[in-house]
């Protein structure tokens, strides 16, 4: 099963407090343990969102609000992709990382959807594309340049 991991953010990430470099070798190492065991399929820090801006939708119409967001506890820092056979080895991951902030803190696991969760209303041309398009995301992720 696929689970998205956030990283919920704190009064300290949303003020733009970046991690020391102890905290940073530590989530390194966590991080290549995920990679090592085949679980990780990819993650990333978000910026605060004082630089992100919401869209939001009511029917036909979208407005766009720029940050920041007053919900700190509702905002995300971060997240990882996993690969894991249960929720239960997603939770032991996750009681394994570091206290990714320097200040209490949450993450959140979510179960992403399969295809089989949408039913009949994912119609085998409707999954054929779903396929089609994941191999393009993967070949095309393949080919951006290293930072």
């Amino acid at each position: 099963m696929k689970v998205m991991v956030f990283v919920k953010a704190s009064k300290g990430s949303e003020a733009g407090e970046m991690p020391k470099e102890g905290l940073l070798t530590e989530m390194m190492a966590y991080n290549e343990q995920l990679v090592k065991a085949g679980i990780m399929l990819g993650g990333d820090g978000l910026q605060p969102s004082s630089k992100a801006v919401r869209v939001h939708f009511s029917g036909n119409k979208r407005t766009v609000v720029d940050g920041p967001f007053a919900e700190t506890k509702e905002l995300v820092a971060g997240y990882w992709l996993w690969q894991v056979k249960s929720m239960q080895e997603a939770i032991d991951w996750v009681k394994r990382c570091p206290n990714p902030m320097m200040e209490d803190s949450d993450i959140d696991i979510r179960p992403v959807f399969e295809p089989e969760d949408f039913g009949a209303e994912f119609t085998p041309k409707l999954q054929e594309d779903w396929k089609r398009m994941q191999a393009e995301s993967e070949k095309l992720a393949g080919k951006k340049p290293k930072k």
